[in-house]
């Protein structure tokens, strides 16, 4: 039996790397084609280097697995064109890594760093928490009140609740939650022309590595002063943690510093946003959804984790393989780029039901969005613990829920979730 073509078709290959798609159902439509006629093969798009597409639920757990085998910081995490990673390199010195947090780190620097946060983001520490954030919720919950049955969820809600949740644990002060929710946006939506710090209808990549850097560098400017301010006056958030941290005995080094803020301060909200506004769309596209879901609150933490794997907010990290090795009969040669396409994983048939179907009763559900491995989520349990109060607080107030026009989703390929979610509602 001949063995299928390894290389994509054009077409494919392109989608993958166009941030249009993101916004759209055209990149499913790409996944699906994918898991069905060639679910591990290489994407050579123009302008980037040839890199694998992991599609199959099983290959991005194998992967994901391997972390000695499939390595996060020998080149990019993320997918980039060959343009952005010569001109990192050369304002790095050599290095592909713009930020170092936890996500560009392997062995045996990786498990030391995500140590200095493992007990933070345990379900035992955030259990203390779970007040607070509650009364967080009801206030946004309130603020829907008042808003006379409209709003953009996304902008008076999504994107609100859980920024102010995550910066009162970092320690940032509520008055600069909007300069941290815009750096995040351009950081992680550089080529959205609604959030993007320079316009990318015609991408220059001189520009766009510009703008790039200049984001980074506010991030690093703002958390200097946060982490001097912690070092002399040390206090019971998780700046001080950052501020004061030693690994073997030494300070942090500031680009890991500045890395570990930059990756709390925005991972740390804009994944959970976007899992919370995709529930929110499809509880008003499915009234049946919505009905079982009000009905019956105990469906609250499955309809949770339903909308994490919808909506797989963080779409694809980058490994790159230590040595030559074989996946799904094909052969991985040393230093081969794999891109991992978590929203393809979350959406395999051969795992998930109707996997193109919003289920709040979704059982089992196996989903991927978080990663797997020595790289799996931090925040998980706070993502989740989120989520389940703001619609313990949310759904026994709402008697009705629709859309009061059309939803959009931003416009890129590595982070991505919906952008405006105008709905109408009555409330008690």
């Amino acid at each position: 039996m001949t063995q299928k073509p390894i290389t994509l078709p054009k077409d494919i290959a392109e989608t993958i790397v166009d941030p249009r798609a993101y916004a759209s159902r055209r990149i499913h439509d790409a996944y699906a084609w994918l898991r069905a006629n060639n679910p591990l093969g290489i994407a050579e798009p123009e302008g980037f280097d040839p890199f694998w597409v992991v599609t199959k639920h099983a290959d991005i757990l194998e992967v994901g697995r391997q972390n000695d085998l499939f390595h996060n910081g020998d080149r990019q995490a993320t997918l980039t064109n060959q343009e952005n990673d010569r001109r990192v390199r050369e304002i790095t010195g050599g290095s592909p890594h713009l930020i170092k947090s936890l996500v560009q780190m392997d062995a045996p620097e990786h498990p030391k760093y995500r140590a200095l946060a493992q007990a933070w983001f345990l379900p035992s520490n955030l259990k203390k928490l779970e007040d607070r954030i509650r009364q967080i919720a009801r206030a946004v919950v309130d603020k829907m009140a008042a808003m006379n049955g409209h709003c953009d969820f996304v902008a008076d809600v999504a994107l609100r609740y859980p920024l102010h949740v995550i910066m009162e644990i970092l320690g940032v002060p509520e008055e600069d939650e909007p300069r941290m929710l815009r750096l995040t946006q351009e950081l992680f939506g550089p080529q959205d022309p609604d959030t993007a710090r320079v316009q990318p209808a015609a991408p220059d990549p001189v520009q766009y590595a510009k703008a790039l850097t200049a984001v980074v560098d506010d991030f690093e400017a703002y958390f200097s002063t946060i982490s001097e301010d912690r070092r002399a006056h040390p206090r019971g958030d998780f700046a001080t943690v950052i501020a004061t941290a030693t690994i073997d005995g030494v300070p942090l080094p500031r680009l890991e510093q500045m890395g570990y803020y930059m990756i709390i301060a925005t991972a740390g909200h804009d994944t959970t946003s976007s899992s919370t506004a995709g529930a929110v769309w499809e509880l008003c596209d499915h009234p049946e959804e919505f009905a079982k879901l009000k009905s019956n609150p105990g469906l609250i933490p499955s309809a949770v984790e339903e909308a994490i794997r919808w909506m797989t907010p963080v779409k694809h990290f980058m490994r790159s393989a230590t040595r030559d090795t074989e996946l799904r009969q094909r052969q991985i040669k040393k230093g081969d780029w794999l891109m991992l396409c978590y929203a393809s994983g979350n959406r395999d048939e051969d795992i998930f039901e109707d996997p193109f179907q919003f289920k709040v009763d979704r059982t089992p559900n196996r989903q991927i969005a978080f990663g797997y491995g020595a790289h799996l989520c931090l925040g998980q349990h706070l993502a989740r613990m989120e989520m389940r109060i703001l619609f313990e607080e949310l759904l026994p107030r709402l008697k009705s829920l629709s859309r009061d026009g059309e939803a959009t989703m931003t416009q890129a390929f590595f982070v991505n979730g919906p952008k405006s979610l105008p709905i109408r509602y009555e409330m008690q």
